[in-house]
Order: structure tokens, then C-alpha cells, then sequence
């Protein structure tokens, strides 16, 4: 062992958590920070000791901001001090129940407040808590559930009819139940009630969260997360992204995606109001925009899209004076879309580039986008990309390779045991891209969705994202499909909006692209297959007529 390295590794941790530290104290605002009753930090430290830190999450914000309002819904709101009575109640029941730090929770959830009590009471417990995706079928959930060892699923009342494969041990409750019958099963509800004036005992290890990757190619893979204590996500997230505290948030994601759940939790960290909604359809985001006097936008890249196409006029008319900044993930962000978004909106839009596994990648500003159409901008403070080749040597600037990230929120394996590649410290994404003369990342296409045809190499990315600036192309997928002279060939799927045919789509490829970039099929449909991220799932397009 050697104990300069360790000293100095030391050293470094502790000025990297400094820096992140100035970054949170500048985004909450140094007067609320010095202005806080000493108190409020006494009964911070009792909640942690309690609960332990996640467990003190909801304790730690009634502490500090009692009377402030947590979550804005469709019922309603919900202050941060009913937030941890709601929560607290919640985690003695289930503890009744037989859930422990050895279990664990799965959460089936659109956006509702329930979702918040329920991941707030599994830290109280310790619980290995899983984030559920609401598009998976009924054997898909029970596969999941079964590998993933669930004890314990919470899940909304109008997933119940997915719930017959489940293994008969599963204890089931029911999220919401106002709409229709819960069938016997305790509701949230109800176990509030029965746990109200309880209080779980303090948890013997801390939660620990499992998120899903989006699962665009096959079943979705559990990618576990402790929760460290470092300040690295919300410090490298500020470095980048002006969020502030006590303002309102409108988050226009699934809860159950990292980037919605990492989002609302900064946000909560903050003393922000989380505003969700079970609907995320344009028309409800613009009027919650108006209404709630949103400061920040999260959302994702095709409901901005579908925003943008109520129109600028109806969208001027609007009172969105409070709008400061939009902030996009989850999928690929167009040129087209970001400059269409910032004409009309102004330059609020930042775009966040990561995954599951390895966090944030790199962060686009206003600034990046005006610059540089169609980078996803720089890596915040904390971070650091390596583009290498094949041979996993470094290329150089300018020069195409895969795309590796180190930073220290990279996650651990998935639940199956596999892991991404590594090299020297350093994690896959899954990419191919390139770093400019600025340091900008661009990302040209998945590593495994490169075609070859005719021996030539082609990113489908590089095609979506000319066509999707076609004034009359909506949105486009492209995929290579067999070909018994070239290997494989290219083929389309458009959405247009306007009188548009295949030649015309060809012609405008050819016109700037390689001819062996220009697609062979052309298929117009009515809307791509996504799942709840937004993500084109392209094994569900179909076969054409």
C-alpha cells in the first residue's frame, strides 16, 4: 500500500468535492445558506441519524423549508413536511409488512405524488428500490420481477391486469386506487393511515437504486446505484446548467428514467417545487408552463418536438416571462430541433448526452448549440472523455472512434453480471463520435448500428439528423436491412408533413451526403415506435406493405 498515493488521492477527492460544493452554494444562493437557522442543521443531523441519509432526504427539506411546497400534481400540492409524514407513515407500514433493507421494491408509477412517497419510504427502509418501466407487457414485468428478486411491487391500479404472471409471493399494493377497485390489495393509501405516528427502524444499509436501460434493442438490463456521498451529480449537473433554488420545475419525463428521478431529486435538494403530471401531452406542458410560472423545463427531445408543433404563435401568446431554462435528454437532440426551439424560446436550451451506466457524458449549453449545431457540448467538472480506436489508442481531433468516459458516478456491473467495456479506468458508452478543436463531443451513432454496405461504413445518425432537417421531414428512423449485393442496404422510415415521396427523400440525401449514404427504401409512416424515454425502438418498426 502506498500511502502518498492514498494521500494524494485523498487530497484530490476533497478538492474536486470543494469545487462542487461553491458550485451548489452559488446555485441555492449564499444568503439562504447563511441565513438558516442553526436548528434547521441540528434537525437535519437528527433525521440523518435516524434514518440515514437517503432515509433523511424528506426530513432534512421539512427541516429546512417546512412549509414549502414539494410536489404539484393533478391532485393538488404536497408540502416537503406532508411529504415526509406521507413517506414516514409509509415505510412503518411496509415495514409490518416484512420489508427490510433485504428486500426488495419495485415501483410500476406514472407521475404522481405517490411515486415520491413510495422511493422516499424504500430509503427509510433501506430497500432495494427498481424503477419500473409502465410500457413493459405482463410476462415482461414478471421476468424482471423474478430476476430482479422483487418482494414487494407498488404499482398504479391500471397496470393490475399485467400482474397474472407475477410469482405468488410478490406482495402487491396498489399506488393509486380512485379510479377503479384495487381487488382486496392494500392501497398507499391506506397504509399511510396505518402507519401514521409510526416511525421504521433506522435501516441497516442504505437504499440502493436499480434503474432499467431503455431497452431500444432486447429486455432491459438492471443497472444497480449505491448512493455515494459526493456531491458529483448535482455539482457536475450546475457546472453546466443554471437550475436555482426555490423555483418551480416542471418535470415532462418518466419518473422512473434517470433522468427524470435524478432531476426531481436535485430539484428537491434545492428546495424546488416539483410540478408533474400523469399526462405529458404538448398541449398540458404549455399550459402548466403558464400556469405554475415554470422557472425549469426538463424534458425530453420529442416533447419538445411535439411542443414546438402547437405553434408560435399560440406559444408567444403565452406568459412564459418565467421560463429560464430547458434542459433535454434521454435521446438524440437534433440541430434543426434546438435552433427552432431557441428561436422561439430564446437561449434556454441545454442538452445533457450520458446513459444509464455512465451518468453525464457531456453538456451542451445555448452557447455550445449556436456555435457548433449538433454537438452535445463539452463534459462538465468531474468528467473526462477519451475517443480511441479499435485498438483502444487514442485518435485525434477531428477523427471518428468509440466514445469512453470516466468520472465517478460510473455504476458498478448490471444485475446480471455483465458489465461494460473498460479501458484504463475508462467506461464505454456504447457510441461512436468525435471530439472538435473546442473540445466538443459529437455523437455520430451507436457502435452496433453501424451498417456496411457495399464495404463502406454508414452511422444511421448521420442520415436521421440531415432528413430531420427537411422542412417537410416530422421525424425519421433509418436501419440497414439485408442485401444480397451490397451486404446490407439503407432504408427509411418517414414522417412527413407535407407532399413528400421517396424520390424526393433520396434526392435530397444525394444531394448532401456520399451517394452510398442515400437510402435504397423509403417507408412513409404515421409516427416512430418510442419507448417511454423517447427513444426510437427500432426493432418494433414495421415491414413495409
Amino acid at each position: 500500500m502506498n500511502l502518498g498515493n492514498i494521500a494524494r488521492g485523498a487530497a484530490t477527492r476533497i478538492a474536486i468535492e470543494s469545487r462542487y460544493a461553491v458550485t451548489l452554494v452559488r446555485a441555492a444562493g449564499p444568503q439562504a445558506v447563511l441565513s438558516a437557522n442553526p436548528v434547521q442543521y441540528i434537525d437535519v443531523l437528527k433525521a440523518i441519524h435516524a434514518h440515514g441519509i437517503e432515509g433523511a432526504a424528506t426530513a432534512g427539506a421539512k427541516a429546512m423549508n417546512p412549509r414549502g411546497i414539494a410536489v404539484i400534481d393533478d391532485e393538488g400540492s404536497l408540502s416537503f413536511a406532508d411529504l415526509h409524514v406521507n413517506s414516514e407513515a409509509l415505510a412503518a407500514a411496509l415495514h409490518r409488512l416484512g420489508v427490510d433493507s433485504e428486500a426488495s421494491v419495485g415501483i410500476l408509477c406514472r407521475n404522481h405524488r405517490a411515486f415520491f412517497e413510495i422511493f422516499f419510504a424504500a430509503g427509510k427502509l433501506g430497500s432495494r428500490t427498481l424503477l419500473l418501466n409502465t410500457d413493459f407487457s405482463g410476462p415482461q414485468l414478471a421476468d424482471v420481477c423474478t430476476r430482479e428478486r422483487i418482494t414487494a411491487l407498488i404499482c398504479d391500479v391500471e397496470f393490475a391486469d399485467r400482474l397474472d404472471n407475477l410469482d405468488a409471493t410478490v406482495q402487491v399494493v396498489i399506488a393509486d386506487s380512485s379510479k377503479a377497485t384495487a381487488k382486496g390489495r392494500p392501497t398507499v393509501r391506506q397504509l399511510v393511515r396505518d402507519g401514521a405516528g409510526s416511525t421504521a427502524p433506522k435501516p441497516k444499509r442504505a437504499q440502493r437504486v436499480v434503474l432499467l436501460t431503455s431497452g431500444t434493442t432486447g429486455t432491459p438490463k438492471g443497472a444497480p446505484r449505491d448512493i455515494d456521498i459526493t456531491l458529483a451529480a448535482p455539482g457536475g449537473f450546475l457546472s453546466k446548467v443554471p437550475l436555482r433554488a426555490g423555483r418551480n420545475v416542471l418535470i415532462a419525463a418518466p419518473l422512473f428514467h434517470a433522468w427524470g428521478l435524478s432531476t426531481s431529486m436535485l430539484a428537491f435538494g434545492m428546495g424546488n417545487t416539483v410540478v408533474i403530471s400523469r399526462s405529458m401531452r404538448p398541449q398540458r406542458i404549455l399550459d402548466a408552463l403558464e400556469a405554475h410560472r415554470i422557472d425549469t423545463l426538463i424534458t425530453l427531445p420529442i416533447l419538445l418536438s411535439r411542443l414546438l408543433t402547437i405553434g408560435a404563435d399560440e406559444i408567444r401568446a403565452r406568459d412564459l416571462a418565467a421560463l429560464r431554462v430547458v434542459a433535454l435528454s434521454g435521446s438524440a437532440l437534433s440541430a434543426g430541433l434546438a435552433a427552432q426551439a431557441m428561436d422561439l424560446l430564446g437561449d434556454i436550451v441545454y442538452n445533457l448526452y450520458g446513459s444509464t451506466e455512465v451518468a453525464f457524458v457531456a453538456i451542451a449549453t445555448p452557447e455550445d448549440l449556436r456555435a457548433a449545431p449538433g454537438t452535445v457540448g463539452r463534459p462538465p467538472f468531474g468528467t473526462t472523455i477519451r475517443i480511441l480506436d479499435t485498438d483502444d489508442a487514442q485518435v485525434s481531433t477531428g477523427v471518428p472512434g468509440r466514445i469512453f468516459v470516466r468520472s465517478s458516478l460510473q455504476f458498478g456491473g448490471y444485475t446480471d453480471g455483465a458489465n461494460k467495456t473498460i479501458s484504463d479506468g475508462f467506461m464505454s458508452t456504447g457510441d461512436v463520435g468525435h471530439l472538435d478543436a473546442d473540445g466538443r463531443l459529437f455523437v455520430e451513432g451507436r457502435d452496433d448500428d453501424m451498417i456496411v454496405s457495399g464495404g463502406e461504413n454508414v452511422f444511421p445518425m448521420e442520415i436521421e439528423e440531415l432528413l430531420t432537417g427537411h422542412p417537410d421531414i416530422v421525424e425519421v428512423a433509418v436501419i440497414g436491412i439485408p442485401d444480397e449485393e451490397f451486404g446490407a442496404r439503407l432504408r427509411a422510415y418517414v414522417v412527413g408533413d407535407g407532399e413528400l415521396d421517396g424520390d424526393a427523400v433520396k434526392a435530397f440525401v444525394r444531394k448532401n451526403l456520399a451517394r452510398y449514404k442515400v437510402p435504397r427504401d423509403v417507408v412513409f409512416v404515421d409516427e416512430l415506435p418510442r419507448n417511454p424515454a423517447g427513444k426510437v425502438v427500432k426493432r418494433l418498426l414495421p415491414e413495409p406493405r
